[in-house]
């Protein structure tokens, strides 16, 4: 079990009976409702104070569901949700709407499953997170390699007050020309003061996270970001097929074991703190 301190920044939760969830395979071990009991039980395994929840669908029943959870589960920390950023008057009236939860923390658009490419250059797109950088709210960008990693640099440049978060440090690529690429793309987003990111959903399908799959990426991130714009993420339920909690967990804290107690203190919780608000709340 961990001794220090932890935020887990990337944990999702969902009901079959509540979502849609489109993108679920229709069989296997994801196609199933994961719930907040469950989850406290993978993270009380791991030693693990606290988390945040994160959103799984495009849609405001997904955001209800999570704030719900929140509410009643006094472990988590916060949400990031989702709004319209598409349509800004829709948007504006979601944030309203969500910020009257205390335990509303950011955004989180599915830009990977979104058909447009230039999703994050739409102009009304960027009306909606200058609107969400006025309200001190990051944004998470998922899955964002091959796609969106470059252009996310091109939206830090361009929204300087916004506080924008890479989960699962992009996404990096097995093949070694994509690695290049994707290392190149991951060092200018973090060129930009206003970029952090979550070392969180590195494992493979099937295929158990070990420290010599990880570490390259990893290697990686700490050198382009550092240990405090860096967040520590378990992705669960997403590692069910891959090993579960445990075995991420496992992964990741031996890689952060190799930090020194201030940088480990960044990554597993000062970060999140800074980022999401969190961390005082729950000590």
């Amino acid at each position: 079990m961990s001794t220090d301190f932890v935020v887990d920044t990337h944990l999702h939760l969902w009901d079959l009976s509540v979502g849609e969830y489109a993108w679920l395979p229709p069989e296997g071990p994801l196609h199933a409702t994961f719930t907040a009991e469950q989850a406290r039980c993978e993270l009380d395994a791991a030693g693990i104070a606290t988390a945040v929840l994160v959103q799984a669908e495009d849609s405001e029943t997904d955001t209800e569901f999570m704030l719900a959870q929140a509410g009643r589960h006094d472990w988590i920390a916060g949400v990031v949700g989702w709004v319209r950023l598409d349509e800004p008057d829709t948007a504006r009236r979601q944030l309203d709407r969500w910020q009257r939860h205390p335990a509303f923390r950011g955004v989180r658009h599915l830009v990977h499953d979104d058909p447009r490419a230039d999703f994050l250059e739409l102009p009304a797109v960027r009306r909606s997170l200058t609107a969400l950088a006025g309200r001190g709210l990051p944004f998470d960008v998922p899955d964002a390699w091959p796609r969106h990693l470059a252009r996310v640099a091109d939206l830090a440049a361009a929204l300087p007050d916004l506080t924008i978060v890479i989960d699962h440090l992009g996404k990096p690529p097995a093949d070694p020309a994509e690695f290049r690429d994707w290392r190149a793309a991951l060092r200018a987003v973090a060129a930009r003061p206003n970029t952090v990111a979550k070392v969180s959903g590195l494992q493979r399908p099937g295929e158990p996270l070990t420290v010599a799959a990880a570490r390259p990426a990893v290697e990686v991130a700490f050198d382009a970001f550092g240990p405090r714009r860096l967040m520590y993420g378990g992705d669960w339920p997403m590692t069910v097929p891959s090993g579960g909690y445990g075995q991420t967990w496992e992964t990741v804290s031996t890689l952060f074991g190799e930090l020194s107690e201030t940088e480990r203190s960044d990554v597993l919780s000062g970060t999140a703190s800074a980022v999401y608000g969190v961390a005082e709340r729950v000590r």
